[in-house]
């Protein structure tokens, strides 16, 4: 017998995003990108003219933020296209189009800020008192003020918004191989029964009770990446020299200083995370030693940190979303109403696995659009947390977009994984209160321990490489695909001690799979400071402190309005200190704690 996944057009629309409703047809896509390009020579009409005082600024803060709104729209469309049919050449093709698009709409517009830097912040800060449609711009020059040292002339950001194109080449290149060329021998179950294996359902073949299952399926998704470990390689490369292009060409001091600084964080951020992870490993090895007793193995595997410790319990999708509306409210009706609507209405989640669809989950969209989520949603507990995830970022856009005007209807990653990680501690905090089954508290806890090692265990050990590749790179040094795999494996070496055994290459080869992640330059840090801000914030509301709930919404809607570190503290968090990582590790800590005493409740039953 053999279990294969179907193909888009297999999948009935009900179960598919709205992304018609941005735009109705290609057509009307088409339209979009013809009337962005006839924008360009008005746009460009108002260069070397913004010194004319507040009214030509105000009359370009309008205009300019309407064509880059505009090619948000046009990008989130095409790119909603191609990640659920990545072998579409169709819309491969109109999602290049879109990417060359924004960058030149970030070209066209890219001698703004050099310009009104010029003009002096303390003249425009009294432009912004003299004219009402300036009034909200005071965070603006704010953040421009702190991002003075690192803007270069007019021509030299010409030129970086026009390289933008041709600087995601590597990362969509190795998105091509991954989601549309790699294709990993079938796993199999110990009766011979095969598996096909896609970006859209290796989660749920790892976390398959049939071991066989689990380790054909890990080893053959592995060795499909190993098979393109020189190209990949190559790629991720040339993401990390481009990196470093940048910040030197911005005068930044190192790549890790241009990603954190110009997302106004401190790059003592970055290190206090990582000397605490590498603090708290005997945690992990801890939890390892658990995990094999608990499973009656002699020996851990990789593809055993995801075995199911007992009967895992079928959610459908429906279900999971009643589940997760009931542990968010806390939040408020309002919170919940737009939540369900969204799931179950509003067609703003791409449900189920399909050929071609990308890996992982991700929420999108714009001012102007409503949220969009991609998953490919299994009928279980780890697909019900990834859609609580998802659906934290979407609430977050939403109540931004709503709240913000166009300039702050932003917010950082730093905050992003805040809000997504916050869902699924009060979620679960939800499922274990409201079902004192044993069997199914364990597996609550074992979804927890998924998603910890996913963002406090994966993540910081990727983080931990990124530093160590981009610091290569920056001392003139050199890598290959045999020199990613060795850095990354001895890295894992430390994180699974002599707990887990130990399959070099194929442990090694991870940073191929996450390979969306390690283009997004120093992004895989904000997954771990992003789970311990969270749970902080949860604990406040599930301990009923006053005003916790009104600090948080007041968070989701603040957007870029504020710094994030200071949008965090107003909310009840300091990231600038090691504090929350520590009290994430607390948390992990008692979860393992309480996973023990369950199996061995079980075991003396």
């Amino acid at each position: 017998m053999s279990q294969t996944v179907p193909t888009r057009d297999e999948i009935d629309i009900q179960y598919t995003w709205d992304v018609d409703s941005i735009f109705p047809t290609i057509t009307a896509w088409q339209n979009a990108c013809q009337q962005l390009k006839d924008s360009f020579p008005q746009l460009k009409t108002y260069q070397g003219r913004l010194h004319e005082g507040p009214d030509i600024w105000a009359e370009w803060q309008t205009i300019s933020e309407k064509a880059i709104n505009l090619a948000e729209k046009i990008f989130v469309y095409a790119h909603s296209a191609y990640s659920v049919n990545t072998k579409d050449q169709d819309a491969a093709a109109r999602f290049g189009q879109a990417r060359t698009l924004y960058g030149q709409t970030g070209a066209t517009i890219s001698f703004a800020e050099p310009e009104l830097l010029s003009i002096g912040l303390d003249t425009l800060r009294q432009w912004v008192k003299q004219n009402d449609k300036l009034a909200h711009y005071d965070q603006y020059l704010n953040q421009l003020e702190k991002r003075q040292p690192y803007i270069r002339s007019a021509e030299v950001e010409e030129i970086l918004g026009l390289a933008q194109d041709a600087f995601s080449t590597a990362t969509s290149t190795h998105g091509v191989l991954a989601n549309s060329e790699l294709h990993p021998t079938p796993a199999t179950d110990a009766d011979g029964n095969t598996y096909q294996i896609t970006q859209g359902n290796i989660d749920s073949l790892i976390t398959h009770p049939d071991r066989d299952v689990r380790r054909t399926a890990w080893q053959n998704y592995a060795d499909a990446h190993l098979n393109f470990k020189s190209t990949m390689a190559n790629l991720l490369i040339t993401g990390v020299k481009q990196n470093v292009f940048k910040h030197r060409v911005r005068g930044y001091p190192s790549s890790v200083a241009a990603a954190l600084e110009s997302n106004f964080i401190p790059v003592e951020v970055f290190h206090n995370l990582i000397a605490t992870f590498k603090k708290h490993l005997p945690t992990w090895h801890r939890y390892w030693r658990i995990r094999r007793q608990a499973l009656g193995y002699d020996k851990l595997h990789v593809y055993d940190i995801k075995a199911p410790l007992g009967p895992m319990p079928t959610i459908k999708y429906t279900q999971a979303v009643d589940m997760i509306a009931a542990g968010m409210a806390p939040l408020g009706a309002e919170y919940v109403s737009i939540l369900k609507k969204g799931s179950l209405d509003n067609r703003w989640v791409d449900i189920y696995p399909n050929q071609g669809k990308r890996m992982g989950a991700f929420s999108s969209g714009v001012h102007g659009t409503h949220p969009f989520i991609l998953m490919s949603y299994t009928d279980d507990l780890f697909s019900l947390s990834t859609l609580a995830h998802e659906l934290g970022h979407s609430l977050h856009s939403y109540y931004t977009w709503q709240t913000q005007p166009y300039i702050y209807a932003d917010y950082t990653l730093f905050a992003a994984e805040v809000a997504s990680n916050f869902n699924q501690a009060l979620v679960r905090a939800h499922l274990l209160e409201t079902n004192d089954d044993p069997q199914f508290q364990i597996a609550v806890i074992e979804e927890a321990m998924s998603n910890f090692h996913r963002y406090f265990f994966l993540m910081p050990t990727l983080a931990r490489f990124e530093l160590a590749i981009h610091e290569t790179v920056e001392q003139g040094g050199a890598l290959n695909a045999d020199s990613l795999t060795n850095m990354l494996a001895d890295l894992f070496k430390e994180g699974y001690g002599d707990e887990v055994e130990f399959d070099k290459d194929r442990i090694g080869i991870t940073w191929a799979i996450f390979h969306t992640h390690l283009y997004s330059n120093f992004y895989v840090y904000q997954y771990a400071t992003g789970i311990a801000g969270a749970h902080a914030l949860a604990k406040r509301i599930l301990d009923g402190e006053p005003g916790a709930v009104d600090d948080y919404l007041g968070f989701l809607k603040a957007g870029n309005a504020h710094f994030p570190l200071d949008a965090l503290k107003q909310a009840g968090v300091d990231l600038t200190t090691p504090d929350p990582v520590e009290a994430g590790f607390a948390t992990l800590s008692a979860m393992i704690d309480k996973l023990e005493e369950l199996v061995a409740q079980r075991t003396t039953a």
